[in-house]
């Protein structure tokens, strides 16, 4: 049987337009934040109603994708993360890690939780609640930019340099020269001191301190302690960030253990 030409020259020896298509679909969904309406998601894919409508029609019945009922317009489902959940390594990391998150949170006082690497974000696949009354956290699924969150660059910071610069590609919006200059010069300093913390962009009060885990020589995953500042804290922040280094170490011994099992 002979190949596909390839017609747009990038290399591709075989194709599957209707898969492209489904994937264009939950690619274009999952860049944003409000449900896309058919005419939309047709508009921006340059497509017709006719190529799109029957795949919509699948990827909903499949339960990738929903209906906004007050809008019309198509959101994706959490089937992507729970079907990534389920691979082996990731749900031994957080088998692993819950434990030593249970122990964290009750030695700092403060909620944390566990983010790995996704198409250029950091996305959070774990959490544990504080267990003092008054405290912040961070619900499973989350996700930001690498760049703008002390996870994303913890992840960013503990991984060889051809990795770092294919995640780079990953980023949306994309950084300018100067601003991807000091990123990568920061992810340096976070790489020499083994742990981040840094004031968070999004609410007012909390530190994100965040520590890599480790696992075949780069970051597996970034655990993090939202450190809320308290007006009589039990554990200090500079306590607490060496508390989240010692716990992020403790997991990755055990997954090197785990591992060296297999």
């Amino acid at each position: 049987m002979a190949d596909i030409e390839d017609e747009d020259g990038d290399g591709r020896r075989y194709r599957a337009p209707a898969l492209e298509k489904g994937l264009d679909i939950l690619e274009l969904l999952a860049a944003e934040s409000a449900p896309v309406t058919l005419t939309g998601i047709v508009n921006r894919l340059g497509r017709s109603h006719g190529e799109l409508f029957r795949m919509i029609q699948v990827l909903e019945f499949r339960g990738y994708i929903e209906q906004d009922t007050t809008s019309d317009g198509y959101r994706l489902t959490d089937r992507l993360f729970s079907l990534g959940m389920q691979q082996p390594r990731t749900r031994t990391l957080i088998e692993v890690a819950l434990p030593v998150m249970r122990q964290l949170t009750l030695a700092v006082g403060q909620a944390c939780h566990l983010a790995l690497h996704t198409l250029g974000e950091m996305v959070v696949v774990a959490r544990m609640e504080s267990s003092e009354q008054l405290g912040f956290s961070v619900r499973v699924g989350y996700r930001r930019p690498l760049h703008q969150a002390a996870s994303g660059i913890v992840l960013y910071a503990f991984q060889p340099e051809d990795v770092r610069r294919r995640w780079e590609e990953l980023f949306n919006p994309k950084l300018g020269d100067k601003e991807l200059a000091e990123f990568r010069e920061h992810a340096d300093q976070v790489r020499a001191r083994n742990v981040e913390q840094t004031p968070s962009r999004f609410v007012a009060g909390v530190t994100d301190i965040s520590a890599p885990v480790m696992r075949g020589g780069a970051a597996a995953a970034a655990l993090t302690v939202p450190y809320l500042k308290k007006l009589q804290p039990s554990v200090s922040r500079g306590e607490t960030a060496e508390l989240v280094r010692q716990a992020a170490e403790k997991i990755s011994a055990q997954l090197v253990e785990g591992d060296s099992r297999l």
